[in-house]
């Protein structure tokens, strides 16, 4: 019970940091998750609604909702393919790519802070190697 308590723990203080982070770039954590995302698929950045459904974690009327948001703000641009004109593939914009590469750098910035000023590396190396057991047990759970 003590490991899942300060896991819980550890988690709530980095979402607090990534949360302030994610202000400061004028995002929510659902807009940032999306764009983040999309930022991380291949070029060009574009992904079906299926598919980015099935990557973040949001239900497909909140996904709906984040879509015209960043439509609304000119970071992501939804169009029909050729093939099929019920499909609405969603694609990042430079602004939008722009926008959550500034975010995703202070976050990698301010929790590598964060985690070096309370471990040594041979901590993190340790503990990322453990986390990653845990991470590798849910991936197997869900094939």
């Amino acid at each position: 019970m003590p490991l899942m308590l300060h896991l819980h723990r550890a988690q709530g203080l980095a979402f607090a940091q990534a949360l302030s982070v994610w202000a400061r770039h004028g995002l929510t954590p659902a807009e940032f998750d999306v764009l983040a995302t999309l930022r991380n698929s291949p070029p060009p950045f574009e992904l079906t609604p299926s598919r980015l459904q099935a990557s973040v974690i949001i239900t497909s009327g909140g996904l709906t909702k984040v879509m015209r948001q960043l439509e609304d703000r000119n970071l992501v641009t939804r169009s029909q393919t050729n093939y099929d004109q019920r499909i609405k593939p969603i694609k990042l914009t430079r602004k939008g790519k722009h926008l959550v590469e500034a975010a995703m750098a202070e976050l990698a910035a301010t929790s590598g802070a964060w985690v070096k000023k309370i471990l040594g590396a041979k901590e993190i190396a340790l503990l990322t190697g453990l986390l990653g057991k845990f991470a590798e047990a849910v991936d197997s759970d869900e094939e």
